[in-house]
């Protein structure tokens, strides 16, 4: 049987905090057993998991989003695979839609700096 570490040991294992461990639980990211005394205790494996959901999380995908995709993981089929795809093509979509909304608000703020130092450059009274 794979041995069992505590909540403090997996975030020093894993550089989470302890609250995000929590919160992986909480979004059903994550999955604890309980001792006697109702501590948490992990498996082993699940130092492996948390390296995952940090990469998933480094994409940009949202704890909702890593839920969708956990399927293709934790039951691998051809379904769940395509399923999966599906979903990261979608955020994907919606990560590029953000890019440019951001270089267009970009835009639109260096016109306000450069009309300010134009301003600033302008003689006075003129």
């Amino acid at each position: 049987m794979e041995s069992t570490i505590r909540i403090g040991e997996l975030a020093s294992r894993t550089g989470v905090s302890v609250r995000s461990l929590r919160y992986y639980e909480e979004q059903g990211l994550l999955t604890s057993l309980r001792s006697p005394s109702g501590h948490r205790r992990y498996l082993e494996s699940q130092v492996e998991r948390i390296d995952f959901l940090q990469r998933l999380f480094s994409a940009g995908l949202s704890s909702r989003t890593i839920v969708d995709l956990l399927p293709c993981v934790d039951s691998p089929s051809d379904d769940a695979s395509e399923a999966a795809l599906e979903r990261m093509l979608q955020e994907r979509d919606r990560l590029d839609q953000h890019i440019e909304d951001l270089t267009s608000t970009r835009g639109v703020l260096n016109g306000l700096i450069d009309a300010n130092r134009r301003q600033r450059m302008a003689p006075a009274g003129a």
